[in-house]
């Protein structure tokens, strides 16, 4: 397991670096994330905030298969990281709160299902799907054609990436010419580097300037060098610059793209055991609370609105397998992506 850390030496770090001014971090009566100044409320990242509950549909819950039902529990992997706002830790240190706790928590409540949490490093979500351990993985895990060799997807949101920059910047990014000769991060690894290099050369092809790409350690030395103007943009993903533009207040989205890339939107999913029989369950399920807008509620809770799907997909088209494409996406988190 990785060693997390944990969400007050998080936002210390933040806040010290002036990235971050979270009323509710040292407030125990609001337990509130949010710029300085901001009237109104905040995001609540304390341990006894509501979460938003769902109801058991016995037509959907008979989609389980028995042994489950027996059971009476969810066994559900999801990533140790702090990564606000798809899983991290509240302001106790102890309550893991985030969108794909209260979405996993949603879905478990439709099956009749108590649902049971395991936090556990990336690969050990798949190690602990192979042999049986959990049910399920709901950690932003995007659909891919050589995971769908082993998995069964439903997918539950949009894998979107965002371009970040300073508030005010007057920038708008759609499309590789936007992006010519300008100072652009990016984590290195990721999908995100790979569409970010392929644009730039485009741009070269097209006689543009290239871009001008970044790489820092730490989220903390990207947000630092987009505050000080060292860089015009951040390349990451949607959910973690939603997240970090609604708290700080000092950046804006300036772009958003498929983490696929062109051509393909890409997908996150709830992901099983191929032949676990779950599969159905599970999007029978999502579809169910997009009804009841529930799902609405937790993605608004968490800035996650422009991510929302219409109905689940079982296993839709995924991300080219490595042979077709030079890196596919972890899309787990932010900084993984």
């Amino acid at each position: 397991m990785s060693v997390r850390p944990t969400l007050s030496a998080a936002l210390a770090t933040l806040t010290a670096a002036g990235l971050l001014t979270a009323c509710g971090a040292g407030d125990a009566a609001t337990d509130e994330v949010k710029p300085k100044g901001q009237r109104g409320t905040g995001i609540d990242i304390g341990p006894d905030r509501h979460r938003i509950r769902g109801r058991k549909a016995d037509a959907i819950a008979a989609k389980v298969p028995e042994a489950v039902r027996e059971r009476g529990t969810l066994r559900l992997g999801a990533s140790a990281d702090a990564s606000p706002p798809l899983g991290f830790y509240a302001t106790d240190d102890k309550t893991r709160i985030g969108s794909e706790i209260d979405l996993a928590t949603l879905i478990a409540d439709t099956l009749g299902l108590k649902p049971q949490f395991e936090q556990v490093s990336w690969e050990n979500l798949f190690v602990g799907l192979d042999s049986s351990k959990f049910d399920g993985v709901l950690s932003n895990v995007t659909v891919t054609e050589e995971r769908k060799e082993k998995y069964d997807f439903a997918t539950y949101r949009l894998d979107n990436i965002a371009f970040e920059a300073r508030k005010g910047s007057g920038r708008k990014v759609k499309e590789p010419k936007d992006v010519a000769g300008r100072t652009i991060a990016v984590s290195s690894g990721t999908n995100q580097e790979k569409i970010l290099v392929d644009w730039s050369e485009e741009n070269v092809r097209a006689g543009r300037k290239p871009v001008d790409i970044k790489y820092f350690q730490k989220d903390t030395d990207y947000y630092l060098a987009l505050r000080s103007g060292r860089i015009d943009a951040y390349l990451g993903p949607g959910p973690s610059a939603n997240y970090h533009v609604a708290s700080a207040g000092q950046s804006e989205i300036v772009g958003t793209l498929s983490g696929a890339g062109d051509g393909l939107q890409g997908k996150i999913a709830a992901t099983t055991k191929k032949g676990s029989g779950l599969v159905e369950a599970y999007a029978a399920a999502i579809d169910h609370i997009v009804r009841d807008g529930s799902y609405a509620e937790v993605l608004k809770r968490w800035g996650l609105t422009d991510e929302a799907v219409t109905r689940s997909e079982i296993n839709p088209p995924g991300l080219p397998r490595p042979g077709n494409r030079a890196r596919e996406s972890a899309a787990r988190a932010p900084r993984e992506s």
